[in-house]
């Protein structure tokens, strides 16, 4: 008999799926906010979003399936034990961040966030020039699942994918190129619009550097929904205040939550949204997270291979 928590908002469709996938097994929904440590003292497994000052409580703790796809939070040294199987929710969230990527993309080449400062101001003005996605290169940097749904949706724009990842596979059709992370410096100055969905770890902090800013071709634009540190932020102020970028559409900052008096919000040419990509607010995600978890846990209890497990030593 293994007892599992699950720390999820759901509703009882998806609270009777999962107890169906756990069979006989005594299964626990709790709120997020509310949970406190006797919640998972016992527990085998945990289903969802839970706070890592609740992991060390976790003593019989075997299998932790997180509800995001990014999992550097949960692979820190000592939180888990080494024998705690983790998973992420990989694949969830394609829909959604890809087309937050994909409304950046429009927002930022056709100025759409100049427009609205001056529809607030009530002020009738042309903003300029424009470049066209279908007839732009865009750089992809972290071809992961939401970075391929996004490689797909401007591919069929017409635009010229170039895909960058860890290690070098087989070339997806929607891809025009493909590299390792370690070609970055020579594809920055080749694209129009360089597009960030790196995960979390130190081999991505600050990739993007004032160096690497340099690089990129005058007037490119940069999108970045993986984890804020991956660019270097004084860099990124430095580089739209001299004109080298078009602009940037971030929806990951450093820090987070970006502070009110932070010199980001004055640019006129950078969007910024609150790390809302990836959250639950498209009703898809939540029931792809019950499905992958829902199918893991009949894997677990039978004894069988899971899915979207971590390696912890790099981080995803």
């Amino acid at each position: 008999m293994k007892k599992i928590l699950v720390v999820l908002p759901l509703n009882e469709n998806q609270k009777n799926f999962l107890k169906e996938c756990a069979s006989d097994n005594e299964i626990k929904f709790v709120d997020y906010d509310s949970m406190t440590s006797d919640d998972v003292k016992d527990v085998n497994c945990i289903i969802g979003s839970v706070k890592r000052k609740f992991i060390k409580a976790a003593a019989n703790l075997e299998w932790l399936q997180i509800s995001y796809a990014g999992a550097d939070l949960f692979t820190v040294p000592g939180l888990l034990k080494d024998e705690t199987i983790l998973t992420n929710a990989a694949g969830a969230y394609n829909t959604a961040v890809s087309e937050h990527m994909l409304a950046m993309t429009f927002s930022l080449v056709r100025r759409f966030n100049q427009y609205m400062k001056n529809q607030f101001n009530h002020t009738w003005q042309k903003m300029g020039n424009i470049i066209s996605v279908k007839s732009s290169t865009i750089l992809i940097l972290g071809l992961g699942q939401i970075g391929c749904d996004y490689a797909k949706k401007v591919k069929s724009l017409g635009t010229y994918v170039i895909g960058v990842k860890r290690t070098l596979s087989e070339k997806p059709n929607f891809v025009d190129e493909l590299y390792t992370i370690d070609e970055i410096d020579n594809l920055l100055g080749r694209a129009d619009i360089v597009a960030m969905v790196l995960p979390g770890g130190e081999n991505t902090k600050n990739i993007i550097d004032s160096e690497r800013l340099k690089k990129f071709k005058r007037g490119a634009y940069l999108i970045n929904v993986g984890r804020g540190n991956a660019i270097n932020s004084d860099a990124l102020k430095s580089a739209l205040k001299n004109n080298l970028l078009g602009g940037a559409a971030l929806d990951v900052t450093d820090p987070e939550p970006l502070p009110e008096d932070d010199e980001l919000w004055n640019f006129d040419n950078v969007i910024i949204t609150p790390h809302s990509a990836g959250q639950l607010f498209l009703a898809e995600t939540l029931d792809n997270i019950i499905e992958i978890a829902g199918n893991n846990l009949k894997n677990f209890l039978n004894n069988k291979p899971l899915k979207n497990i971590v390696n912890r030593k790099i981080g995803y």
